[in-house]
């Protein structure tokens, strides 16, 4: 029986993304042992997983360099027989090269990539349109026997106990958004949202989502609209909870962030704001019905980075508020 090990110790939007290769890996090896290690916060993903074994957390706020040799020594001594790192940094391909996995494979981006048995070329670029879910694809392209033209959309698998508790919000048609993002310049200006959900029926519900860290800017967004049914959930769900409730949303409202993604993972009704990023960059929504909307006008300073800024380096940020809300408001 084979043994494989996934790494992806990147953000949320990261790790649901990977499940795409898990899902493929676990098509073509269904009676294999498939575990994934990932950064402590995103383990609840796999919560109940039909076919995710260990889950391996690292902790990287707390003895990050300590927890980390722990692993390593611990990883050793699991006899994986093949390990597929998709994280492009030095500490997962530190894990990499001392696990003693009978193949290693990863991105030649990673820095110790030299003691990788199989390294891919991981290409972003702002001309040609390579989606996340295919660069990961070709990691296990020669041990995987499907065509890597057909992008499978990444799959989270809500548990009963998410499903329930968002069962009391489903009595009647409902909205989603997902306002907030951890990079300011990839967040939709507060009052753009505010002007959109004006505009959400008085008969229908409105679930503001986000973390903990979220609850005063839905709490400002809640105020601003004056919505009767308008309720802020941040900090409310956890993520699996969240992805249960968008799954039967009329739209989801989101950012080029983590929730963009919670909703291509069970085909949920999509609508993503791009500002400072670009949809080339290959971070796109992969549900059935799901929309990209972006400015129109030409800006030299667009996109600014790969991952957006704290605050726009021009001072104007142009890529959110000239956004035409009319778009938006189409989608409702």
């Amino acid at each position: 029986m084979k043994k494989f090990l996934v790494i992806q110790t990147a953000s949320i939007g990261d790790v649901v993304l990977a499940t795409s290769l898990l899902e493929e890996l676990h098509y073509n090896y269904p009676k294999e042992k498939i575990d994934i290690l990932v950064k402590k916060g995103n383990e609840s993903l796999f919560e109940q997983h039909p076919f995710i074994g260990k889950v391996w957390v690292w902790n990287k706020k707390e003895n990050k360099y300590k927890n980390l040799i722990k692993i390593i020594k611990e990883i050793r001594q699991s006899d994986y027989e093949i390990l597929i790192n998709i994280n492009r940094f030095f500490s997962s391909g530190l894990i990499t090269a001392l696990s003693e996995a009978h193949l290693k494979i990863g991105f030649k981006k990673n820095p110790l990539s030299t003691f990788f048995d199989r390294k891919i070329e991981h290409l972003i670029s702002k001309r040609k349109h390579f989606h996340e879910i295919e660069r990961n694809f070709k990691l296990i392209s020669e041990i995987c026997l499907d065509d890597e033209s057909e992008v499978l959309p990444p799959r989270l698998y809500p548990t009963p106990q998410s499903i329930e508790k968002v069962k009391q919000y489903k009595n009647t048609t409902y909205y989603t958004l997902s306002p907030s993002s951890l990079w300011f310049t990839k967040q939709f200006h507060t009052q753009g949202w505010i002007e959109l959900l004006k505009h959400v029926p008085q008969d229908s519900a409105i679930y503001l989502l986000g973390a903990k860290s979220d609850i005063e800017l839905c709490n400002e967004i809640k105020k601003a609209i004056n919505h009767p049914l308008c309720h802020n959930l941040a900090g409310k769900l956890n993520f699996l909870d969240s992805v249960s409730l968008m799954d039967n949303a009329k739209m989801n409202f989101t950012n080029d962030s983590a929730p963009l993604h919670f909703c291509s993972s069970v085909n949920a009704p999509t609508t993503s704001v791009f500002c400072s990023t670009v949809p080339a960059f290959g971070f796109t929504p992969l549900s059935t019905d799901s929309k990209i909307v972006q400015t129109k006008e030409h800006l030299t300073c667009r996109p600014c980075g790969l991952h957006g800024h704290k605050k726009c380096p021009k001072g104007h940020f142009k890529c959110s508020t000239t956004i035409n809300i009319k778009e938006l408001i189409h989608r409702l």
